[in-house]
């Protein structure tokens, strides 16, 4: 049996990025036939685009601001051209509102499951949703472009579902974790059998390393998949279990929290992604998520890029004194003192009063420097706050930018 989806999973690093620079022009440009990316765009012409670096000075686009600009110019904020190439449309919390493309795994999840070891033939229990939000069809695409046979359960009806269990016998189990062990704890309650299950493609909920032993000890492997209503299938576990390996056909930064500017290789900061449909391009989508990238490749033999999974979230908005702080303004800070390197605003009570002290990562220390800083974050948050200069690299490597540290004081 293959060890590998297809020949693209395997190719070097150089060939990808080739690839994927190559074809960013033409998705730019494709983007650009829709009013509301013309919006977001701006001018930019697409042939220039044509490189991680030059993508990078593009705009990106707030996952969270998709609610506004769907109810300002519905469904779909002006981001694609026509509902012409699509079949399914979905809403998912938000509300947010998607479509689904009409050609085969539209949602490119059929990689990661083929990767979680979901085989041609295996029969495979999906209960994610399939009412209104996109994600039972997600997973119910992605099997059946492996070969495998799909019980469209849902979620819920317990007792129904250990039915189905012991009926069909399913191998693969897709769905959020926490309704895993729902349904074995419910067929260990009533002596039913639920063996059959080996595998499970989970996503939607935190996987915790304990739940993790838990469903081995009870004989099942089960692997993560990183997926959004947005994109589908952004990145995956494999047998290899270092890391989610990006998926082929999308784009993965990873930008300091608050801008669009890419972090060091390593760095926390907040994931973007850009993907390669051409009916409904998303180009440097901020999904508010963070992680970081891990250095190498996979055991596994893919080649493609590895992030350490969810790290927490990238929103820090946080009000002080009556006042909302942003981790866009922190960044502009930066931006007018380019001596700074890394920045952490804490947020602490000082005499039951807000207090902030923006700690900030310098080579090289000085009296004016440290008048200049605190004048430009007044300037910018309309606040006063201490200003501390530490060492480069002392600060946490965590994706904070604001650290409210005011339940701890």
């Amino acid at each position: 049996m293959p060890d590998h989806f297809d020949a693209l999973e395997t190719r070097s690093a150089d060939e990808r990025e080739a690839d994927l620079n190559a074809r960013l022009p033409g998705l730019v440009a494709a983007a650009l036939d829709a009013p509301g990316w013309r919006r977001q765009l701006g001018g930019v012409d697409a042939r220039a685009i044509d490189s991680r670096a030059a993508l990078a000075q593009l705009p990106v686009l707030r996952k969270g601001d998709l609610v506004t600009l769907q109810k300002t110019q519905p469904p779909f904020a002006g981001l694609v051209r026509s509902l012409a190439p699509f079949g399914r449309l979905f809403t998912s919390p938000g509300p947010i509102y998607e479509p689904e493309g009409l050609h085969d795994d539209a949602w490119r999840s059929g990689r990661g499951i083929f990767a979680a070891g979901v085989r041609r033939g295996d029969v495979v229990l999906n209960t994610f949703s399939y009412h209104l939000t996109p994600g039972g069809f997600i997973f119910d695409a992605g099997a059946r472009a492996v070969g495998c046979h799909v019980i469209a359960a849902g979620p819920g009806n317990t007792e129904q579902q250990l039915e189905v269990i012991a009926q069909l016998k399913p191998r693969v189990y897709a769905g959020t974790p926490d309704f895993l062990k729902i349904l074995l704890d419910a067929a260990a309650a009533a002596s039913r059998d639920a063996s059959s299950l080996r595998k499970a493609c989970v996503s939607g909920a935190a996987f915790p390393p304990s739940l993790q032993a838990e469903f081995r000890a009870r004989g099942i492997d089960a692997y993560q998949t990183y997926a959004t209503a947005d994109l589908g299938c952004i990145a995956y576990e494999s047998t290899a279990r270092e890391g989610l390996i990006v998926n082929e056909d999308v784009l993965v930064e990873i930008v300091r929290p608050g801008t669009g500017d890419p972090v060091a290789a390593g760095e926390v900061g907040e994931v973007v992604v850009t993907s390669f449909d051409h009916d409904h391009p998303w180009i440097r989508l901020a999904l508010g998520d963070l992680s970081a990238v891990l250095p190498g490749t996979s055991p596994c033999g893919r080649t493609n890029m590895r992030i350490k999974g969810w790290m927490g979230r990238a929103d820090q908005t946080t009000k002080v004194k009556g006042m909302f702080v942003r981790p866009e303004q922190v960044a502009e800070v930066g931006r007018r003192h380019v001596e700074l390197g890394r920045l952490r605003l804490v947020v602490t009570r000082d005499d039951e009063s807000d207090a902030m002290t923006l700690k900030a990562e310098c080579t090289r220390s000085t009296d004016e420097l440290v008048r200049r800083i605190g004048e430009t974050l007044r300037s910018v948050t309309k606040l006063g706050g201490a200003i501390e200069l530490v060492a480069p690299g002392s600060l946490p490597n965590d994706g904070k930018v604001i650290e409210d540290a005011r339940t701890r004081a």
